[in-house]
């Protein structure tokens, strides 16, 4: 059984959007994508599960960020409601560097999380909390970036992330395409937590589908 798309359409999927795969990066994604549907078939860790939609609406979509936000080499990133580690673990795979927390606030899929990196071979913490909690603690105000896909509203995302940054620190909220009227309403929440919508960037996936990453920085 066929888990992800074979290694020369995987390339040139990514290639379209300027990111460069190794046979290395593939074999992680490869046996990531198994994981996932395996683990699926347990418990509901996501929707998608034909090799394209993994390939496309998960790992290409944890990804593309990268090219309209600068993350520092060996930053400390937090992925808040992480799920079943997207962007999160994405990010490592192709970022090494990065110092990850994958924080969500279900047993199982933090369970998930600590097998799936263990298996890719990745370091990353796994941690059982909830979004609304991981700023109040010993986690607060440690963090160079905080990403969070498809979450939260903005009003709403601003009081789980931001407590989470260090000053100067930025949150990157992969969204749909439409949030115009979310940043607008998010104002008083932003001001609140300390936080400045720096860019809005709309982009799509191959497949069409329309995408904003909202980079918000902590003042």
């Amino acid at each position: 059984m066929a888990y992800l798309i074979d290694f020369e359409d995987f390339s040139r999927l990514f290639e379209s959007a300027g990111i460069i795969i190794t046979k290395e990066n593939y074999g992680k994604f490869s046996r990531y994508a198994e994981l996932l549907v395996e683990t699926n078939k347990k418990f509901n860790l996501t929707a998608i599960t034909d090799p394209l939609g993994i390939a496309e609406k998960h790992f290409l979509d944890s990804l593309l960020p990268l090219k309209f936000a600068e993350i520092p080499e060996n930053a400390l990133l937090a992925d808040v409601g992480t799920g079943a580690g997207f962007p999160g673990v994405p990010l490592k795979i192709m970022r090494p560097d990065l110092n990850l927390v994958l924080i969500d606030s279900l047993q199982k899929r933090v369970n998930f999380l600590s097998m799936l990196t263990s298996e890719l071979g990745i370091e990353a913490e796994c941690l059982h909390v909830r979004a609304e909690d991981a700023g109040r603690g010993e986690l607060g105000g440690r963090f160079d970036v905080v990403t969070a896909r498809a979450v939260s509203r903005l009003d709403k995302l601003a009081g789980y992330c931001l407590p989470l940054l260090k000053k100067g620190g930025v949150m990157l909220a992969l969204k749909g395409s439409d949030v115009d009227e979310e940043v607008t309403a998010a104002g008083p929440a932003l001001k609140k937590f300390r936080g400045e919508v720096e860019r809005v960037a709309k982009y799509s996936l191959p497949s069409g589908d329309g995408r904003a990453l909202l980079i918000v920085r902590k003042k």
